[in-house]
């Protein structure tokens, strides 16, 4: 297939998926005065510690200039990796002090301070790249796509798996009429492994000398410092994060996203919860999302389910060890970091390599089947033990399954967390299996695909755009958590139009000083 004809369709896919204006315009560092797209971006980061640290080493091909953490004990690693650069607690100090020094920024610190970070870096006509969810509410995911296409700034939110080869292979499959009209998707996850419905509200304690308090709580109103909210809890909580829909879904039902053109449903509820809570996430709950139909494709259900530690729905004639969702995965050897950068003798437009995936099963048998991990310690270790809890929590996430099972009227296809692992079932029908022609384009790896975007390149692939309607549904199934019985979505107006309450959780409040414009 030629490379014409698979820009075409790539284009037309998205096209039926988001709004027309989504994509806004291919953005030029030739505007800004670049005379090539080998010139380096100058990157800073808002959020240097946890997932930031992570993201900032995965955009080390080009320079980066600033660093921004609240929590400059979480921070200390990448501070004193770049201890020349300036370091601030503020990002507003930051934006206004370095901006002829920064021409994008990476956002990856907790949920509720997406859209205003995220906002004032796009008004200063900075690149963006923002972790998922893009944002905690439906109204700021909207301002944030409205807002890449108003500044024509390249944007990519943090969901790798949009990149990766599984879930195009995903998408290729379900359009060559592999499975057939696909009417269900079922997506599960191990999280939370962090602490969730608890009745009682965190205990105050004294905030650490090396944590700016006033400054980590943002849009949000003051109240007392607890360790029970940062420098990693603070997920479960409802006025900072999205529980496990915030965490895993933009990754896990990325493949769904994409290859069923989801769009906006038509509504969505909480038909089961355990553990509930007034300030916090249930520990436990399964979410129904209905889509209407999509061009030739008919109406689907989606079912989410958090804290499953093996895949909720296994279909008739499917052997249980046929080991839906993750595969075993292969540990990096101790000490090697991630590259940044395409991987490596990436080509565009050469033909993708696969892995048989018969003979990944095969392995996966051989591993012990995994345990429920024990809970989360209602209070997280002191600052000072951060290396220990991120083992702990890696510990805690490398036990169970995540990934997602459609169902078509002729067959199943399962995937893993990132889309990774994309295969038929029973995996039998994998063996000798020829892949359909690549109709989709080919991702040189997440980050750089938004480098190669702010260079003048084609938008990213989880661009703004593409990112902000697939987080509005997310976000849609947090306020079902939140609600009582089924929520009737209106998109076009973006208002629920059966629950006046879930109405008022749309926009957040904003804190003078940090509002989103």
């Amino acid at each position: 297939m030629s490379t014409t004809r698979r820009h075409f369709f790539f284009g037309s896919i998205l096209a039926g998926a988001v709004p027309a204006a989504g994509f806004g315009s291919a953005p030029s560092l030739k505007q800004m005065g670049y005379k090539s797209p080998n010139e380096k971006l100058n990157i800073a980061s808002i959020g240097a510690g946890g997932k930031a640290a992570s993201d900032i080493v995965g955009c080390e091909t080009e320079n980066i200039v600033a660093l921004c953490d609240p929590d400059s004990k979480r921070a200390e690693r990448m501070f004193k990796k770049y201890e020349k650069l300036p370091k601030y607690t503020d990002f507003r100090k930051m934006l206004d002090k370095e901006d002829k020094n920064i021409d994008a920024v990476i956002v990856a610190i907790p949920d509720f301070m997406h859209g205003t970070a995220a906002m004032w870096a796009m008004e200063r006509g900075k690149h963006v790249f923002c972790q998922k969810p893009l944002t905690r509410t439906i109204f700021e995911a909207r301002a944030l796509r409205d807002g890449a296409a108003k500044y024509k700034v390249a944007t990519q939110m943090g969901n790798q798996g949009y990149s990766n080869e599984g879930t195009r292979r995903c998408a290729e499959m379900i359009w060559a009429g592999e499975i057939g009209n696909v009417t269900e998707v079922h997506a599960w996850t191990n999280r939370p492994v962090w602490p969730q419905g608890l009745t009682e509200q965190p205990a105050e304690a004294p905030v650490p000398e090396t944590f700016d308090w006033d400054t980590w709580l943002g849009i949000q109103s003051m109240r007392p410092y607890s360790p029970a909210y940062a420098p990693f809890a603070w997920r479960g909580f409802y006025d900072f994060g999205c529980g496990s829909l915030g965490d895993m879904a933009c990754h896990i039902l990325g493949a769904a996203n994409m290859a069923l053109m989801l769009g906006a449903p038509t509504s969505v509820e909480c038909i089961k919860q355990e553990g509930t809570s007034s300030f916090m996430f249930p520990k436990k709950s399964v979410i129904r999302f209905d889509f209407p139909a999509r061009g030739s494709m008919p109406p689907v259900k989606v079912f989410w389910y958090d804290a499953c530690m093996e895949a909720p729905f296994r279909p008739e004639g499917i052997a249980k060890n046929e080991v839906l969702g993750d595969l075993p995965r292969r540990p990096r050897p101790a000490g090697q970091q991630r590259a940044a950068g395409p991987p490596p003798g990436f080509v565009p437009g050469a033909p993708s390599k696969e892995p048989d995936w018969a003979t990944e099963w095969e392995r996966g048998l051989e591993s012990e089947q995994p345990q429920r991990p024990q809970e989360m310690p209602t209070t997280p270790p002191p600052q000072d033990a951060n290396a220990r809890l991120d083992a702990n929590v890696n510990r805690l996430v490398s036990q169970g399954s995540n990934g997602s099972l459609f169902v078509g009227d002729k067959g199943y296809i399962t995937t893993g967390t990132y889309g990774e692992g994309t295969r038929l079932l029973p995996v039998e029908k994998m063996k000798d299996y020829k892949y359909p022609p690549e109709m989709l384009t080919r991702s040189p790896g997440h980050y750089h695909d938004w480098i190669r975007a702010a260079k003048g390149g084609d938008p990213a692939c989880s661009n703004f755009g593409v990112s902000g309607p697939f987080t509005e549904w997310i976000a849609l199934g947090v306020l079902a958590i939140r609600s009582e019985g089924k929520l009737e979505w209106d998109s076009a107006k973006m208002r629920i139009t059966n629950n006046s309450e879930a109405n008022r959780l749309i926009k957040p409040a904003f804190r003078k000083g940090w509002q989103l414009s």
